[in-house]
Parts: structure tokens; C-alpha cells; sequence
């Protein structure tokens, strides 16, 4: 479809002039003139200027109408109102106003929309559907959309974004009466309510504005018979059924909450319902289980639905679910005893669970209903309960008799991960095109390999041809946010981006200087001094981008933990060497820290490195060659040594690789690990790790482990004389004094290729975070523990304190990555077990670590097979445990854990304290899991070898 052909000024002298009219008024960025500007202009006029529009968007895009700072913003929207009024085709005008680059202001969009008054309903009708299809554009001009159909007369299938961009413009305090007015209300609330993410307006929760509030907008049109009930409620469901966050659910939940359905509107549903609750999450899986005990209270819900209800419920790991389940069972069986033989075996998926006192109570259950079941099924459930654990294993022979298989002895094997490879960095991008694509990527800075990739290859294509490089950049980054902030570089450098702006020479060189030689001072937390090493390397390279100065990057990892194999740093320096070009400071500083001082190339590397005759070659060989001051090790105060008053500065005396790690009490300093001591030969960089006592201060909020935890980085002479000032921290420039960070943490991901070679001062810099995930509502703070474990260098108890923090997160995702962590860490032969169980102890023993977060991170690595290693930690953990007077509120999980790990690998010996916990009265999960756990480890010594192996070896 086409515009129709205006009957206006038909080129010529006269035409030529109103196009340059046109131009003019677009060039001072005056779009209000625009329309007026348009309507003499016919179908030939239009189309000439149209040329000259996209020759001056170009222009634009190039920075060419760079000053003043505002005025190119001004042009892009007389460009968006010009160009919607000239395309002759509705795809041309759709590609036009769902561009990036053209700013969009809430008048412009009532300009565009003046401009095509004169366009076939047809035409806007197309026009509309196109542009509803862009999520961002219709998100952004809903007002433009909306008036394209009213004046077209046709209604456009809804989309995601046109919904958006209709509930952000319609929510007020007007909203019911809003809803009554439009008559596509019914439509587009089906579609919002079944969107996998829904609009923010309607996600947000009950506040001081009720009339604002979707949901009881949503009831009282359905009350009014505007919105049909049974649609509604399918929609909702359906949606839960679908599951995904639980953010994302909470609309639809509560619409089925508000609209209270009836036990008929709740029976027809009753498959919907059974799946949601087997699959949901826990919030949303809780009412759905609440909803299917209705309906079976009320004798609504077929024997069939609720065992396939059953089966899906029991094979989740919530405890409240799964007890609700196994008593909802119990019911329906004592008013229906014909139905054991359909919902016995579906009590069987309890066997597996991992608490045992869930299988307890379906073995119980399974028991007291067998009578009921024929031949057939009393096989089947006698096969289930050989997955029962050796804890119940007798109970189940005395119930199923010859029909339980008997239990085959194998030698136990230890599972674990394979040692992860290290994977070579890819090389640069050999075109521009390739380059652009990786530029491009969202979250670039989130894939530390994939951002060094990049960083070195816009380097190195911009010394080989800067222009061709900066053209390709001004056409990928059309609009970039640098252009239109004067200060987005002035404290943040936003990633790779600020390269990007050197590059097009739009960064203030004093700024660049500025920044690039700045320290951090004294007091700065150390999330501050990792994020500013990758900040002064790319203010470095802002600033010599496209020079000869900086033809490649000496830093660019060799591997994919950030690390620079020895060799490779020392064919780069000779590169540098032939060229005749000095190395940047920050670059230099930042390939020595990542080259491998311990590789068995790096005595080799260091003699061709003195060989090159440069002093930046002289400084790699001494540094290899470990030339330096030696350094202290990792630190800490010792049990006979506390740190009561002491100031943070003052020496604290560390325990050596010989001494054991001496039990603490709770509110005593803790002691510290064996620092692994270091390679033979490497200056390596070290730090200090140490706890204040709880009751020191308590003025200063010294409870939790986040306010009393010191680190400090040890004087290294070598990097205060020669490193440039954003890595003098790692000589012992901070205070080592207690400090919890209140800012917000950004650039996590790039910490893990800073400090590839030096594990335990990594590991140091990140317990900060980790100390703080214990408490509050952190979330990913374990990220960085795959980049530890895998890193080079000893393992000390700064590593063991990331881990131990890690396995006590709050968040459960924060866990797993510990728990991968330990176990990758077990894999390559490098965990301190008993050291690990050490740090563990006390903080349990202090309240700051949860029992039962530990038990579901030691539940879990056991389950992947790692049951030794899981013992092994446990089992230097618990004596301080089960010695403390007053029992540790929920260790009983821990015990059950432990008993579990036990009675897999048959390991034997005593635990101190465990008899004595065993012979308390009561039936406390304490005392039970205490009993379980000694007579598992007095039949430990039966127990055929162990056997270790990798998965996938």
C-alpha cells in the first residue's frame, strides 16, 4: 500500500524551495514546524526530500551536529516526524519510526500522527500492525499506534509491546474508568495476563494508590460483566500452569485469589491444578495444593488426579508440600481404603527423598495400607522401598518379607567432577564486521574471555586502520549514550565504551589523564581497587587507541581464567621491542599479575625476558624470577593469641602448616589455616585475613562477620616502586581495617581475571561480599567462586573462608555454585578438608552460618556422589558442634547429612561429643540423626574400599 498523491506543490523552482524549508526547520531541530512544513509538499517533493533526510540522519549519526550537546537530540526528532510523513509505504515508514537512533519525545508522537492524517485507512491500519510488532517502538509510541487505529478503524492483534505501552499510558487514578472506555479492554487484558513477563504497571504490588492497582481494576469489571469471569480464570491458570519466576506469577495468582472460585470453577481446572502443583514454585505450588484439598475434603477429586497429584508433589524437595501431601493421602486412604492400590505407589516417590523422616513416614504410611493392596502392587511397592536408605532398610524387611530384593554390598566410589581444562583464548577478530558483532553484545562485560577478546581486537584493528574502525562504530552504535551525557565517563568508565569514545574522539583527554593516574587511596574497599584495575587499563586505552603507542595488548589472557602463559608474555614484549614502542603502564602491571609465576616454563621465559635488553623484559624476568622482598603468608590470630584491642594494623600471629587448627569458641577470634605456602621463586602477593572479636565493640555493630572482618594486602616493595597507581593496593597500599562496603557492586564478573595467579589474595578481596550474603538479601556474590577454584596459586584459609561463606548464602543459587566450587576444588586434589570443616564450625557455633543452609549445600554435594568428601568436611566440623553446652539450634539436619554420608561410604571412627548427644532422651531430630549417626559409623569398618573416580575420566 501506498499514500495517496497530495494535490500540493509539484516540484520545480517553488518545490525545491519548500523542501529546503522543510530542511531548514528539520536541521534547527523544529518539529513542531514540521506538518505544517509537509502539507503543500506532493508525492514527488516528498520523495526528493525523503533523499536528502537520510543524507542529513547520516550526518547526524557521524557527529557531525555534535554541538551544542543538545541540538543533535533536537534534529532526531524533526527527523522522526519528517520521515513519517514522507515514506510513500507503510514496511518504509514502519522502518523509519522504529529506529534506534531517532529520538522519540511524547509530542513527537502527535506529530507523526498529524503527519499521516492524510494516509488510506488501509495504510495506517498496516502501518500500526508493523510497528506493534517492534517491542521497543510500540512500547514507546503507544499514543501513535492507538491513534492509527481509532482513525483507520481497524483494531491490530496485540502484541507484547503495544500492551506495555497501552497499560503505562492508561494507569492513573482514572484506571477502572479507563478500562470501561476502550473497547479492546477484554482482549488486551487476556493478552497481559498471559504474557510471560507482564507489564510493570500491572505487576506492581498494593500500594498507597488502591485505585491504581490492577487487580481490583481487573475484579470489578469482571463483577460488572465488562470482562467474562470464565476466560479470566482460564487465562490466569493457564498462566500458572506455564510457571517461570515467581515475579512473573504473582498477578495472575492473586486475580485467582480475588475472584474466589467456587468448587465447580475449581473442579473443572482440576488437571491444571495438579500440574501447578507439581511444577510451580513453592509460593504458587502451595495454593494449587491448597485448592486440590478442598476439592478432596469435599469428595471432588478423582483417586486418579490425586495420585498423579501425589507423584508430582512428593518429588519436590519442600518439606511443608511434601508432609501436607503424605497427610492428605492418609485421609483420603482411612475414608477410602479401595484407593491404596492407586495411590500406594505413589507414595513410593517419598523413598528417594532426601529426609529421612520423609521416608519414614510414607514407609509408615505404605504399611499401614498394605493390606489393602493385591499381590501385584504389594511387588511393586516392595521394589520402590530398595531405594530406601540403610536407615529404614530393616523396617522395610520386616513389612515386605521375601518380596524386598536383597541389598548388594559393591564397593563404595567417590564421585567426583572432572577437573575442569583450561580452554585457550580465541584470537581477535580477524575483520571489522566480526569485531562489530562482538561489540554489539548486551552484557559484554559479564563474559570476562569474550570482553578481553574484544578489547584486544578493536586495539589492534584500530592501529591497523583507525577510519575504517571508526565508521563501522558510529554505523553499530547509532545513538550512543556518550554523545548525549557531557558527563558518562566522569566516574564510571561503562565497559568497553569508553575505548568507543576515545576512539571517536568525543572523551575529554583531561579526564582521561586524570582518571588513569589515580590511586585509590587508603580507605577504599576492595571491591573498589579489583573494579580499578580493569578501570585504568581501559581509560589507558581510551586514551592511546588508534595510535602507534598501542598497537596490541600485552594483558590479553592466554587462558580462559585470565592467566598469560610466560612465553607468550615474553614474545609480546619482543614484539614491542622490534616495533620500538613502550609498553603502557597499567597494561604492563596488568599482564604481570595474570602471567603464571609457578608454570614450568617460567624459569625459561624469565632468562629470554632479561635477554630482550628492555627494561620492560627486566621486569618480567625479576618478577618470575620472584626478585622481591619475600612476602609474609596468609594471616591470622591464634587461639592462645587473641585479638581483643588490638588496633587493625597491629601483627597477628599466624598458624604455620605444621600447627593444627585449634577448636574455638563462638565469641573467641578464630584461627587461621595453613597459608599453602608459596612457590619456590615467585614474588608472590599475599594477604591477611582475621576476624575481630564479637563483643570488642559493640558500638560499631561488630555482630556479624561482615563488620569484623579485616583484610589487608602485605607490603610488596616491588609493586609500590613500579606498578602505576590503580595497582599499588596490591603492595599494601589499603588499611587493613574493618569496613563494611555500602556501595553498590558492580563489575563482578571481571574481577575473576585480575588476580588468575594469586588465588588466596583473590579469595580475600571477595569475602566482603561473601560475609554480607549470610545476611540480608545478597544475591550472586558466588559467581566469582568458579574463577577461584580454577585460578593458580596455594590454597590458603582466605579460599576456605569464601567457600565456607559460600555454602551458608541465603539465596540457594548462591549455594550451588559453592557447593561446585568445593567440588571442583576436591577434583583437583587441592581441598583442605579438615580446614574447611574448621571455618565451618565456628561459624555455625556463632549463629553466622544457618545449620540448615549448610545441611542443604552439604545435602546436595553429597548427592552427586562426593559423600566422602562431604564426611570429611562434616567430620572435622562437628566436634566443636557437639561440645558448645547449649545445642546448636537445627544441627539435627546437619547430623542427618552427615549419617547419610556415612551409611553411603561406610567410612568408621568417632566423633567427640557424639555419643553424648546420642544418649539424650527425647525424640528431638538431634537426638535421632546423633543415634543414626554412630551406629552408622560403628558398621562403618564392614565396609568394602573405596574407590574414587571423575566423571567423565
Amino acid at each position: 500500500m501506498t499514500a495517496r498523491a497530495g494535490g500540493g506543490v509539484r516540484g520545480g523552482g517553488q518545490g525545491d524551495a519548500r523542501v529546503e524549508e522543510l530542511l531548514a526547520a528539520v536541521r534547527d531541530g523544529e518539529a513542531a514546524r514540521v506538518p505544517g512544513l509537509l502539507e503543500p509538499l506532493d508525492a514527488a517533493a516528498r520523495k526528493a526530500a525523503l533523499a536528502r533526510l537520510r543524507e542529513l540522519r547520516a550526518e547526524v549519526r557521524a557527529g557531525k551536529w555534535a554541538t551544542p550537546p543538545y541540538h543533535p537530540n533536537r534534529i532526531r526528532s524533526a527527523l522522526y516526524v519528517a520521515g513519517a510523513g514522507c515514506h510513500p509505504t507503510a514496511a518504509a515508514a514502519a522502518s523509519w519510526l522504529g529506529s534506534r537512533d531517532l529520538l522519540i519525545r511524547e509530542e513527537d508522537k502527535v506529530l507523526a500522527l498529524e503527519v499521516l492524517g492524510d494516509r488510506d485507512p488501509e495504510w495506517a491500519a498496516d502501518l500500526a500492525g508493523r510497528l506493534a510488532k517492534r517491542r521497543t517502538a510500540a512500547e514507546n509510541s503507544y499514543p501513535l499506534l492507538h491513534g492509527l487505529m481509532v482513525r483507520s478503524g481497524y483494531t491490530v492483534p496485540p502484541t507484547d509491546g503495544y500492551v506495555t505501552g497501552w497499560a503505562w499510558h492508561i494507569t492513573d487514578d482514572r484506571l477502572v474508568e479507563r478500562l470501561r472506555e476502550d473497547p479492546q479492554t477484554p482482549v488486551l487484558v487476556a493478552h497481559a495476563l498471559a504474557m510471560a513477563e507482564p507489564p510493570e504497571r500491572l505487576a506492581r504490588t498494593l500500594g498507597r494508590r488502591p485505585e491504581r492497582y490492577w487487580p481490583f481494576a481487573l475484579r470489578t469489571l469482571v463483577e460488572e460483566g465488562l470482562l467474562d469471569r470464565a476466560q479470566i480464570l482460564d487465562v490466569c491458570v493457564s498462566r500458572l500452569l506455564r510457571g517461570g519466576p515467581v515475579r512473573n506469577l504473582r498477578l495472575p495468582l492473586e486475580m485467582v485469589r480475588l475472584l474466589a472460585p467456587d468448587a465447580e470453577e475449581l473442579r473443572q481446572r482440576i488437571p491444571d491444578w495438579v500440574g501447578i502443583a507439581a511444577e510451580a514454585p513453592s509460593l504458587v505450588a502451595g495454593y494449587a495444593q491448597d485448592v486440590l484439598v478442598e476439592l478432596a475434603s469435599a469428595e471432588l477429586l478423582p483417586v486418579g488426579a490425586l495420585a498423579e497429584m501425589t507423584a508430582g508433589v512428593l518429588f519436590r524437595t519442600e518439606k511443608k508440600l511434601v508432609r501436607a501431601q503424605l497427610a492428605l493421602v492418609g485421609k483420603v486412604l482411612a475414608r477410602e481404603p479401595g484407593a491404596a492400590g492407586q495411590l500406594l505407589p505413589a507414595v513410593t516417590e517419598a523413598f528417594t527423598s532426601e529426609d529421612t523422616d520423609v521416608q519414614e513416614r510414607a514407609l509408615k504410611l505404605v504399611g499401614r495400607h498394605l493390606p489393602a493392596v493385591d499381590a501385584e502392587v504389594r511387588r511393586e511397592l516392595a521394589e520402590a522401598a530398595g531405594l530406601l536408605g540403610p536407615t529404614h532398610r530393616q523396617a522395610a524387611e520386616q513389612l515386605f518379607g521375601a518380596d524386598l530384593e536383597q541389598e548388594e554390598r559393591l564397593p563404595y566410589e567417590e564421585i567426583l567432577p572432572p577437573v575442569p581444562e583450561p580452554q585457550r583464548l580465541a584470537p581477535a577478530a580477524t575483520t571489522v564486521e566480526e569485531l562489530m558483532a562482538q561489540l554489539v553484545v548486551r552484557r559484554l562485560a559479564e563474559e570476562p574471555t569474550a570482553f578481553e577478546r574484544a578489547l584486544d581486537g578493536l586495539i589492534r584493528h584500530a592501529h591497523a586502520d583507525r577510519a575504517a574502525v571508526v565508521e563501522a562504530v558510529r554505523e553499530a552504535f547509532p545513538l550512543p549514550r556518550w554523545e548525549q551525557e557531557p558527563h558518562y565517563f566522569t566516574h564510571e568508565t561503562h565497559g568497553i565504551h569508553v575505548v568507543l569514545a576515545g576512539l571517536l574522539g568525543v572523551l575529554d583527554p583531561a579526564l582521561v589523564d586524570v582518571r588513569r593516574t589515580q590511586g585509590h587511596g587508603s580507605v577504599a574497599c576492595l571491591h573498589q581497587a579489583l573494579s580499578g584495575v580493569l578501570d585504568a587499563r581501559l581509560r589507558e586505552a581510551a586514551g592511546l587507541v588508534g595510535t602507534d603507542a598501542l598497537p596490541f595488548l600485552l594483558a590479553t589472557p592466554t587462558w580462559h581464567t585470565g592467566a598469560i602463559d610466560p612465553l607468550v608474555l615474553v614474545d609480546r614484549l619482543r614484539e614491542y621491542r622490534d616495533a620500538g614502542v613502550e609498553p603502557a603502564p597499567a597494561d604492563l602491571a596488568q599482564a604481570l599479575v595474570r602471567v603464571l609465576r609457578a608454570d614450568p616454563s617460567a624459569g625459561r621465559a624469565a632468562g629470554e625476558a632479561a635477554a630482550l635488553g628492555t627494561e620492560p623484559g627486566r621486569r618480567l624476568a625479576a618478577w618470575l624470577r620472584g626478585e622481591a622482598t619475600a612476602a609474609r603468608a596468609v594471616q591470622g590470630a591464634t587461639a592462645d593469641e587473641p585479638v581483643q584491642g588490638a588496633a587493625a594494623d597491629e601483627p597477628v600471629a599466624s598458624a604455620t602448616a605444621d600447627e593444627p587448627v585449634p577448636s574455638t569458641a563462638a565469641d573467641k577470634p578464630v584461627p587461621s589455616t595453613s597459608g599453602g605456602g608459596a612457590v619456590p621463586g615467585a614474588a608472590s602477593i599475599r594477604a591477611t585475613v582475621r576476624f575481630l572479636q564479637r563483643d570488642e565493640d559493640r558500638t560499631l555493630r561488630r555482630l556479624w562477620p561482615a563488620d569484623r572482618l579485616v583484610v589487608g594486602i602485605d607490603e610488596h616493595p616491588v609493586v609500590r616502586a613500579e606498578f602505576p597507581p590503580a595497582f599499588q593496593w596490591l603492595g599494601g597500599a589499603l588499611e587493613a581495617t574493618p569496613r563494611r562496603c555500602t556501595h553498590w557492586v558492580e563489575g563482578r564478573a571481571q574481577w575473576s581475571t585480575v588476580l588468575p595467579a594469586d588465588r588466596e589474595v583473590f579469595a580475600a578481596c571477595l569475602l566482603p561480599t561473601l560475609t554480607s550474603s549470610i545476611e540480608g538479601d545478597s544475591r550472586g556474590t558466588t559467581e566469582p567462586l568458579t574463577a577461584l577454584v580454577e585460578a593458580e596459586g596455594p590454597v590458603g584459609r582466605a579460599v576456605l573462608l569464601a567457600l565456607a561463606f559460600g555454602l551458608g548464602c541465603v539465596d540457594a543459587d548462591d549455594r550451588l555454585r559453592a557447593v561446585d566450587a568445593v567440588l571442583v576444588l576436591a577434583a583437583r586434589g587441592e581441598l583442605d578438608a579438615q580446614g574447611l570443616g574448621a571455618e565451618l564450625a565456628w561459624l555455625v557455633a556463632e549463629g553466622s552460618v544457618k545449620p540448615n543452609r549448610l545441611a542443604d549445600a552439604a545435602r546436595t554435594a553429597a548427592a552427586t556422589g562426593a559423600y566422602g568428601t562431604v564426611w570429611a568436611v562434616l567430620t572435622a566440623m562437628l566436634p566443636e558442634l557437639l561440645a558448645v553446652p547449649k545445642p546448636v539450634r537445627g544441627l539435627g539436619e546437619v547430623l542427618a547429612v552427615a549419617a547419610d554420608c556415612v551409611e553411603r561410604c561406610g567410612a568408621g571412627g568417632e566423633v567427640s561429643g557424639l555419643g553424648a548427644s546420642a544418649s539424650g532422651r527425647g525424640s528431638s531430630q538431634l537426638v535421632v540423626q546423633a543415634k543414626r549417626l554412630l551406629g552408622a559409623l560403628r558398621q562403618g569398618a564392614d565396609q568394602p574400599p573405596t574407590e574414587t573416580v571423575r566423571i567423565g575420566s
